[in-house]
């Protein structure tokens, strides 16, 4: 019963891969997509195949983003009559060159961003008829809004989750701020920058003239945060017709708007749940299972003490190493976490009597390991650098997915072996991951200037352990040995941090 069990799920998993990627491939139809590089700056142009030459929207991500995290922006551009242009800005994507100057001060990163956006805007423009438009999301709001006053004939400024202190009563022209629904803040930033030319600004509606060059709207698309409002239909329908408005376009009927965040969701959860039956492929490692095999009793000490030690020791100990922001110091956590972790098992190991384990079979569990690593990079990282974000590092970033593999590899090691074996506290699990978080926030509060940023992707991490924690349960329960998913898991967080962290100028 349990082998066509596992036949109906790969078959399931087979057919939502095969759906989604039929869908994602489809929006691009009738589309000329073009790689190219402006200087340094890796670019990616979108436009109608063998059309005329129409106005060029240049498109900008925010923070840690990537040019492919604007894809749902760019496509729905192009497919509307426009040319996107997206790019990596410097410290991020595949743009070589790191992010020089203080990420908080206007005249340092802010500065070489607009000079990129320059750089990008000037060989968009040769692509189309002269005409000009800008977006950008997040960082890239404040990016766009200091370009545009800078260039006065860019026809629209479109600024996605937008916070700038740079937008006047003047300038930019043609202001569209859209946000989430749940930015609450960024909501209010919004209807402040369309306040400084109305009075009391409601959503939804537009004040002065677009043709003319000065309307301002400020829009919220339901149901969205800081990510997902990228993916909005109500965003990307606001876009549309803000541009149409500013450029003079009309049209016969509703706008083509891209609808790849469901399928985008739908081809990761496939890659994922793919993984099951296929895992029942790897070799038996152990058996019985090992592991601490530890119950609530014995597992408070290597919960809480790691957790909470480990930011207040790192609070005082040289984390600053690595050119990438905050991957030193979340390396120097997760070594510091794991060693301490190792620590509380040995001293409970010896306080319980000896057992006799089974002996490792260490060449078995190396392939077991490989061959879960091997899945993660097919069915994740392919996908998501196609689809989502960068996921590739360039050849600079290579050494510090070392330096944070070191790191994780002692975390992860170290939490699988203390929630593994037979007799294990059901939920240990989750428990570790939610002590790790914990410790993450203190660290966090200790040093909120330099680690704010933590606090902001612990989403993204939560999601990581969500996924990797379903790989290690099913590698565990074939393979009978907790390290082929804590390897594996190590590597995989290693490689997520090092390609996606900005890159910073020593």
């Amino acid at each position: 019963m349990a082998k066509y069990l596992n036949r109906i799920w790969a078959v399931a998993a087979l057919a939502a891969i095969a759906a989604s990627l039929w869908q994602l491939r489809a929006a691009t139809d009738g589309l000329a997509v073009e790689r190219v590089m402006i200087g340094h700056i890796p670019a990616t142009v979108y436009r109608a195949a063998g059309g005329p030459k129409t106005p060029v929207v240049v498109i900008a991500h925010g923070f840690a983003g990537s040019r492919q995290l604007m894809q749902a922006f760019a496509v729905t551009v192009a497919r509307n009559g426009y040319t996107a242009v997206t790019f990596d800005f410097a410290g991020h994507g595949r743009n070589p060159a790191p992010l020089t100057g203080s990420i908080t001060e206007e005249t340092g990163a802010t500065r070489t961003l607009v000079g990129e956006t320059a750089r990008v805007a000037e060989y968009a423009r040769r692509l189309g008829d002269g005409r000009l438009a800008v977006l950008g999301h997040s960082m890239a709001s404040d990016i766009v809004v200091r370009f545009a006053r800078q260039t006065p004939d860019v026809a629209a400024t479109i600024a996605v989750s937008m916070f700038s202190p740079a937008v006047t009563r003047d300038s930019p022209r043609n202001l569209l701020v859209i946000t989430g629904g749940w930015e609450g803040t960024l909501r209010r930033e919004g209807l402040r920058a369309v306040g400084l030319v109305m009075r009391a600004p409601r959503e939804g509606v537009t004040y002065g003239d677009p043709a003319a060059g000065t309307g301002r709207r400020a829009s919220f698309s339901p149901g969205t945060e800081h990510l997902s409002v990228l993916y909005s239909r109500d965003s990307l329908r606001e876009a549309v017709a803000w541009l149409d408005a500013s450029f003079g376009t009309t049209r016969s009927g509703p706008p083509w708007l891209d609808r790849r965040g469901p399928w985008i969701m739908l081809l990761l959860a496939g890659c994922v749940l793919l993984a099951r039956p296929l895992f029942r492929l790897l070799p038996v490692v152990s058996d019985p299972p090992v592991g601490a095999s530890l119950g609530w009793r014995r597992l408070w000490l290597p919960l809480v003490l790691p957790a909470i030690a480990t930011p207040l020791l790192l609070r005082v100990l040289p984390t600053h190493f690595l050119p990438v922001l905050v991957a030193d110091y979340l390396a120097c956590h997760f070594a510091l976490y794991g060693i301490l972790t190792f620590a509380c098992l040995a001293w409970i190991r010896r306080r319980t009597p000896p057992s006799a384990s089974p002996p490792v079979r260490w060449r078995v569990l190396a392939m077991a390991a490989a061959a879960v690593i091997l899945y993660v990079f097919v069915a994740l990282v392919w996908p998501i650098d196609t689809y989502a974000a960068s996921f590739v590092p360039g050849a600079a970033r290579l050494p510090l997915l070392l330096a944070l593999l070191a790191g994780t590899l002692a975390y992860f090691t170290a939490d699988e072996w203390m929630t593994g074996g037979a007799g294990a506290a059901r939920g240990a699990y989750a428990v570790s991951k939610l002590a790790l978080l914990v410790s993450l926030g203190l660290a966090v509060a200790l040093d909120f200037e330099r680690l704010f940023f933590l606090a902001i992707i612990v989403p993204v991490i939560v999601v990581f352990f969500t996924v990797y924690g379903l790989f290690s349960r099913w590698a565990g329960r074939r393979t009978g040995h907790p390290l082929v998913g804590g390897i594996a898991s190590a590597v995989a967080f290693a490689w997520a941090i090092g390609v996606s962290f900005p890159l910073l100028a020593g």
